[in-house]
């Protein structure tokens, strides 16, 4: 995996867990509003709408830049439309840059052929 690619897992990465935290915030302002007199939905509707739109254009980035199946980069998009899902997109994350920077380390050292 080179720079590039590694720099764009790492920006989706970073704001997969706090967009899903957002949700559901905003999530829990809704009910909030509904409920009570507490109306935070305006401020947490624009956080968390920075923080999807962010996370769409470095989920296209990485999609771009990882050259994913339809498959994979359809997962990660569907992972940030659901609440949690940011939680479970990061996780991934994490596992796919680990094991590039693995196979990375033992196409270096001579261990596999790429």
């Amino acid at each position: 995996m080179d720079m590039t690619t590694a720099s764009a897992l790492r920006r989706l990465r970073l704001v997969s867990a706090p967009e899903a935290v957002s949700f559901l915030l905003l999530l829990l302002c809704s009910v909030l509003k509904r409920t009570t007199d507490f109306n935070a939905v305006p401020v947490m509707g624009a956080v968390h709408g920075v923080l999807f739109v962010l996370y769409v254009i470095f989920w296209l980035d990485a999609w771009n830049k990882t050259k994913w199946g339809l498959k994979t980069a359809a997962l990660y998009f569907v992972l940030s439309v659901l609440p949690t899902g940011g939680f479970f997109a990061d996780r991934m994350l994490r596992r796919e840059a680990e094991a590039s920077v693995i196979a990375a380390r033992a196409r270096k050292e001579g261990v596999v052929n790429a």
